[in-house]
């Protein structure tokens, strides 16, 4: 069965994961760390995004945060983008660095938020990787030492999160770390890894006691939460679909965007569909990307095959559009 595309709902909880390529680690050390973080900060800083929580594991990685206008898109293929070229760049290697698909979850906000940071700063202690709650206390890569005040993540919205548990700074630190405490017993919790309907109603029994009241549900493995929210996210998502059937309707296609970029720089289609590396076309090919991604909504791939080029040259070509102005990958 294809697997469906994300659901992108500017202003949603979204619960993703990011996993290395077979498995493998995604960091080498402290300093791969680190970069990842300040690219992430930068990231959701400038989309205008709110983290709630985060892990950075050896070949994995959580990130809990409420998207800002732009969903979720953006920020993730620019931050890992940007991360692959550099890991690669430092550690001398080539190939994918992650799976092809990081993992988003939209997550009903007022039902599973708090469940959803616990879950996620525990991640340490499950794998072993901490032994005790005074070790993930300072652990360094995770957004829990942040919440109580020991690290500093100016990025994540700290003062959100204490405010779930009380008004006073000192007290809600003291009500999250027994709270966070209280899920190590919990285990695993897998119904807090993805959607469906199961997990969206807390376990099988509860679906098999609602089906036998009469009782039916709206569900879907991308979203975490009720049928109410399932059907209030398929409405925000039928929306955009909508917007870009407008844009779609005008007839403008990536051919024009295409004809209108080769007439304006005065280069050949022929040349520009010929891997010419040219510094002129390298730089048309980029912006009728950016082109065709914001007013069309095309997938990477599409624009590759119209650019004839491979997708992972125009995943490049657009990050190196982005950070012009930016810091380079060089570590």
């Amino acid at each position: 069965m294809p697997r469906q595309p994300r659901l992108d709902v500017p202003g949603a909880l979204h619960h993703i994961i990011v996993r290395g390529n077979n498995k493998s680690a995604i960091f080498s050390d402290d300093q791969d760390r680190t970069r990842f973080l300040q690219r992430l900060g930068e990231n959701i800083t400038e989309a205008k995004c709110s983290v709630y929580a985060w892990v950075l594991m050896t070949n994995h990685v959580h990130i809990l945060f409420k998207s800002g206008q732009k969903g979720i898109s953006t920020v993730m293929r620019k931050l890992l983008t940007w991360y692959a070229v550099y890991y690669n760049h430092r550690h001398k290697r080539t190939g994918h660095l992650f799976e092809n698909r990081y993992k988003s979850i939209l997550c009903e906000e007022d039902q599973y938020l708090l469940a959803l940071i616990r879950y996620i700063h525990l991640n340490p202690v499950r794998a072993g990787m901490v032994k005790t709650m005074e070790e993930l206390d300072r652990y360094p890569w995770s957004g829990h030492s942040a919440v109580l005040g020991k690290s500093q993540s100016p990025w994540m919205e700290t003062d959100y999160v204490l405010l779930q548990f009380n008004e006073t700074k000192r007290r809600a630190r003291n009500a999250y770390r027994k709270f966070v405490a209280e899920g190590v017993a919990l285990g695993r919790s897998p119904e807090l890894t993805g959607g469906g309907l199961i997990r969206s109603k807390g376990g099988w029994s509860n679906v098999v006691s609602a089906r036998r009241r009469g009782e039916r549900e709206e569900y879907d493995e991308r979203i975490l939460g009720s049928g109410d929210f399932v059907n209030e996210i398929f409405k925000e998502a039928e929306k955009k679909e909508i917007r870009q059937m407008k844009i779609r309707r005008t007839g403008k296609t990536i051919n024009n965007i295409i004809k209108e970029e080769c007439a304006k720089n005065r280069v050949s289609q022929a040349e520009l569909q010929g891997g010419s590396r040219r510094k002129t076309v390298s730089d048309m090919r980029a912006k009728i990307a950016r082109r065709s991604l914001d007013e069309l909504g095309l997938s990477m791939a599409e624009i590759a095959r119209h650019l004839g080029v491979n997708t992972s040259s125009i995943t490049r070509t657009i990050s190196k559009l982005e950070k012009r102005g930016g810091d380079s990958y060089a570590p």
